[in-house]
């Protein structure tokens, strides 16, 4: 990457009227204020439909795209629906935080109208569409089951259909055919509302940078449809489910609960469901995240049925024989490692082996826990520099709640400064530093607190729900932030 900077901030956080960002008017406006910010990229949360938890990284998915986002105000300008239809429709009474209740009982109505008025009039750029999209079928027959199933786990459904017997699938295609259209429709409105809006942020020089999730969810269409690539026994129960050991955010570790890869499987078949899954990012992103990389090298099982992560084990992965794969399949993809967490010789050789750059956060610069690994003078120049990621408080929350030995040393590193906003501090050492790109949560060019985080790891109930409100970007703002950009070379 040439040497320059972004802005993390999901499509759910944008402003809109109804309810979550979308990618209509107000993610244009962003893509303006990114360019007049003096910035290359702008990085996302993964995009995908999100179910119990609403987290982006437990997704229905791994291809398909989050209904929310899709546009209401772009759906009346094409004729799909009426204004009054859509003001009708109580969007919560937040500005500042996502609804999803609210919106899961007001969004699928509006966009069963709208697929109503529009499958006859787009027959035809949807089957183009579902040419293209060789993942659409089995997709849409999965969330009109789970709709049928009153939004159950597929490992809940009838026997017949749960194990995908052909007589099972053939009933229920024709059963639910107009549900399936309608879930088919839907995706054909995301992807062109989205290409729209990535083809107008490459106008503007700007650039989308990714987040692949490592794992897909155990509730997913991904594996029902392909339970043999997964670590699942006759009756597609996992003996062994995702996680991480106990770490710098929960003293139980992160008990994921995604099923495991049969890395096995995958290997004897050439990747190929490996392959699929990036071509798939590669049509929506210019650069790619790989999330939990080093679960790449060695992955952490724990027991199924287990209440926490601190029962697991390590488990060598795929390595560079899966990374030498992508990077031959995928040359003009632009990978970015997120290898924080337990680095190991072994990981450090992979990230090595594989070219990608790895990430360093300022949050964890300063931590007794990992001293000194995240100091920007201690960079080379193959990295990627965040301020904190989506599972990180803000840098105004994370000074307000840190040790005062660790908040000491960032004063003195960075030379934080309250007349300027300490913010600044960590984003000048971040641009400052040699790494070839920055990125800073919008949160800390707002310098919000901890009430803007978007997510604590090991919790639910409050996550995901953060959003900027109208007004909140500002032309000074944007050129405050380009100043900075152009005087460090960004």
């Amino acid at each position: 990457m040439k040497r320059s900077c972004g802005i993390l901030l999901p499509v759910s956080a944008l402003p809109s009227p109804y309810g979550i960002g979308t990618f209509g008017r107000e993610a244009y406006h962003f893509v303006d204020f990114l360019a007049q910010a003096g910035q290359s990229w702008w990085q996302l949360l993964p995009v995908g439909p999100t179910g119990y938890g609403d987290s982006p990284y437990q997704s229905f998915s791994a291809y398909a795209g989050n209904p929310y986002f899709v546009d209401l105000d772009l759906l009346i300008q094409d004729g799909l629906l009426c204004r009054e239809e859509v003001e009708a429709v109580g969007w919560g009474d937040a500005p500042d935080r996502v609804d999803y209740a609210g919106i899961y009982r007001g969004r699928f109505g509006l966009l069963q109208k709208a697929a109503g008025r529009g499958w006859e009039r787009d027959r035809a750029e949807v089957a183009e569409f579902c040419k293209e999209n060789d993942w659409l079928p089995d997709y849409a027959l999965f969330m009109a089951l789970k709709r049928h199933f009153d939004m159950k786990p597929w490992t809940e459904w009838e026997e017949g259909i749960r194990l995908r017997r052909r007589a099972a699938e053939a009933h229920w295609r024709a059963e639910l055919a107009p549900e399936i259209r309608l879930y088919t429709y839907i995706q054909y409105l995301f992807f062109k509302q989205w290409n729209a809006l990535r083809t107008y942020a490459r106008e503007r020089g700007i650039g989308i940078i990714g987040d692949l999730p490592i794992y897909v969810a155990m509730d997913s269409a991904d594996v029902w449809s392909d339970p043999k690539s997964f670590q699942l026994d006759e009756k597609n129960v996992p003996g062994e489910v995702s996680g991480v050991p106990p770490d710098y955010f929960s003293a139980d570790g992160q008990l994921w609960g995604n099923p495991l890869y049969n890395w096995e499987a995958m290997a004897a078949g050439g990747y190929r469901w490996w392959i699929r899954r990036i071509g798939g990012a590669a049509r929506l992103y210019d650069v790619l995240r790989i999330d939990h990389f080093r679960g790449l090298e060695s992955y952490w099982a724990v027991p199924y049925g287990e209440t926490t992560a601190r029962n697991g084990r390590w488990v060598k992965g795929p390595g560079m024989e899966l990374v030498s794969v992508l990077t031959r399949e995928f040359p003009q993809m632009h990978f970015i490692a997120e290898d924080l967490g337990y680095p190991t010789p072994e990981v450090e050789q992979l990230l090595k082996d594989s070219g990608f750059p790895g990430m360093k956060l300022l949050e964890f610069a300063f931590s007794a826990q990992e001293p000194g690994s995240f100091l920007p003078h201690t960079y080379s120049p193959h990295c990627v520099c965040y301020t904190g990621t989506h599972d990180n408080a803000p840098v105004a929350g994370w000074l307000a709640g840190a040790p005062a030995g660790d908040r000491a040393m960032a004063e003195r590193y960075l030379g934080l400064n309250k007349g300027e906003g300490w913010n600044w501090g960590f984003i000048r050492g971040g641009m400052s530093s040699v790494a070839e790109l920055f990125v800073a949560q919008m949160q800390d060019y707002l310098n919000l607190g901890a009430e803007a985080r978007m997510n604590t790891p090991g919790t639910l109930g409050s996550n995901w729900q953060w959003r900027l409100t109208p007004g909140q970007l500002t032309s000074e703002l944007a050129n405050r932030i380009a100043e900075t950009a152009k005087l460090y070379g960004r």
